[in-house]
């Protein structure tokens, strides 16, 4: 679908990113996990990137309205999205992508998520809870900081509704001294913790590209079967 759709709130998720939220267009059906263009209507300011950007929807299917989360950066695009005016509207361009769940409920799904890489994961987290899915779900979800980990209130409440799914927030550089997540990067002991049978679920890698990489090859020395890892890897711009 293309068309025009108006920002309705746009607010700060998380240190250093911020979530925009639009009105659902009449019609407009995705997959929890895709994504959309989002092109800026004749800004005042742009960059040899152009006026268009792609996002996973942060919303699962059945939540009333559309939105996005990104990290904040010197570009063009994003400082010209940040002072956006509520009621501005923008054109999507979508749905697109695979990056969604796997049908097969008795298939566990483990997501090792870098950061805002968890957009997908939370509409699909979000869906599966909403519609009770037995799907056995678990999201190891790192950043450097706590505070830098988008939409762990929302993976919380989650996790208390759905008893099929587990929460790990990993801290990879500093956390307070009563942090009860797991600290340093993932690595295969803290994955084993968490996932006794290596060998039954279908992976799900999502962030920075470097983490996307070397989760995957976290993966292969574990021998875990590469046709059970899917990614999607988040540029910087």
């Amino acid at each position: 679908m293309k068309t025009n759709v108006q920002l309705i709130d746009k607010k700060t998720i998380a240190e250093g990113t911020m979530e925009f939220r639009f009105a659902k267009p009449d019609g407009f059906e995705f997959r929890a996990g895709q994504w959309t263009d989002f092109a800026l209507i004749d800004p005042p300011e742009t960059d040899e990137k152009g006026n268009v950007r792609g996002f996973s929807l942060v919303q699962a299917p059945y939540e009333p309205d559309l939105a996005f989360a990104t990290r904040m950066r010197n570009t063009a695009y994003k400082s010209m999205l940040k002072e956006l005016p509520i009621g501005s509207e923008v054109k999507l361009d979508g749905p697109g992508g695979d990056f969604t769940l796997h049908k097969t409920t008795t298939t566990p799904a483990v997501f090792l998520i870098g950061g805002i890489g968890v957009t997908p994961v939370r509409s699909m987290i979000a869906q599966a809870t909403h519609d009770k899915s037995s799907h056995r779900l678990i999201l190891l979800h790192a950043s450097r900081t706590p505070a830098a980990l988008p939409y762990k209130s929302d993976f919380e409440r989650f996790a208390k509704d759905n008893p099929n799914f587990t929460y790990v927030a990993v801290a990879t550089d500093s956390a307070p001294d009563d942090w009860s997540g797991e600290r340093g990067r993932i690595h295969a002991e803290m994955i084993k913790k968490y996932v006794p049978d290596l060998s039954q679920p279908i992976y799900y890698l999502s962030g920075p590209s470097n983490m996307v990489k070397a989760m995957r090859q976290l993966l292969v020395e574990l021998q875990v079967n590469e046709d059970k890892i899917r990614t999607e890897e988040f540029s910087g711009y």
